[in-house]
């Protein structure tokens, strides 16, 4: 609650809990390091911002919480507070852009994986053959792909977060699809994290539900690996791992997003098949079949065919 019976530019705000004027100094404390950051012309990452104050803000979510509430008070995205995410992004395929003044050719060795920037607002010059774009969930499967040549086979552009996406990656991937207009495929473990990750990319998290008209992409779609997969390309049951208790009550939660059924109802399907059977497998159970598997034939069959939703 505020005073407003004082002198003219002066203010008593009371806070009722020793909990909230923590996170009040939190706010401002964070507001200072941003009003620098901007003024010159500077970009922090979240982590550097911790340890400016680590003995007060003790943990890194204190922070992260600080900046989320900054965004919201100020309805702005987090780039726009020169505050950055440590990338973690990963891109290879028939992409040329630069940086800041450095040059990424990726269409020289289409199979060489590079870091996505950071500042992705000065990333320039964007040049491509591609086809399509491919968002992978995971390192190891940009790996697979790069080894087995997947790019000089496929004219595409691979993506991946490495697990649930930065922010760089995401708004990196909006650059890229905004600027190209391709087709967008995502392909994520049969389970509820991979599931998780491939909505994330979609229809944003909750927990920057403030900034997902910023960071979404409606035109992802879903080409595996899906529950009924397992039939369709003969998984073995020693491929397959039975949904933990912690996984069913994720799964069941996901089921109750309204964007599921408004949207994209085949989606829902499919995760309601996975709750159905209650196991789960890896993007790489499908090397069962050759070691080349998923580059040669899964891939290439699922865009080809259409079967994609």
């Amino acid at each position: 609650c505020c005073s407003f019976d004082l002198a003219k530019g002066k203010e008593i705000l009371t806070l009722q809990r020793e909990c909230h004027a923590r996170r009040l100094e939190a706010l401002l404390r964070v507001l200072l390091v941003v009003q620098q950051l901007l003024q010159e012309n500077r970009h922090e990452s979240k982590r550097d911002i911790y340890y400016i104050y680590p003995a007060f803000f003790q943990e890194q979510s204190v922070v992260d919480r600080a900046i989320n509430d900054i965004c919201i008070l100020l309805q702005c995205s987090r780039h726009h507070l020169n505050v950055v995410s440590v990338g973690k992004g990963l891109v290879m395929g028939w992409l040329r852009f630069s940086e800041a003044g450095r040059k990424f050719d990726c269409i020289n060795n289409p199979n060489t994986v590079y870091p996505i920037p950071v500042h992705v607002e000065e990333v320039k010059d964007i040049i491509s053959v591609a086809d399509y774009v491919l968002i992978v969930e995971k390192e190891s499967v940009v790996q697979r792909l790069a080894d087995d040549g997947f790019c000089r086979g496929n004219r595409c552009i691979v993506i991946s977060g490495r697990g649930y996406p930065d922010v760089s990656t995401r708004r990196f991937l909006r650059l890229v699809i905004g600027k190209l207009r391709l087709p967008v495929y995502g392909l994520v473990d049969c389970d509820p994290h991979g599931f998780d990750i491939l909505t994330t990319y979609r229809f944003g998290s909750m927990q920057m539900a403030y900034d997902a008209k910023f960071l979404r992409l409606p035109e992802v779609r879903w080409i595996g690996a899906f529950p009924s997969d397992i039939e369709k390309f003969s998984l073995p049951p020693q491929c397959l791992l039975p949904l933990t208790r912690e996984e069913k009550a994720k799964t069941e939660a996901m089921l109750q997003r309204c964007y599921l059924l408004r949207e994209v109802p085949q989606w829902r399907s499919e995760v309601e098949l996975l709750l159905q059977r209650g196991v789960k497998f890896e993007i790489e159970a499908l090397s069962v079949h050759s070691i080349s598997f998923l580059t040669e034939e899964y891939i290439p069959s699922k865009i080809q065919a259409g079967l994609y939703i």
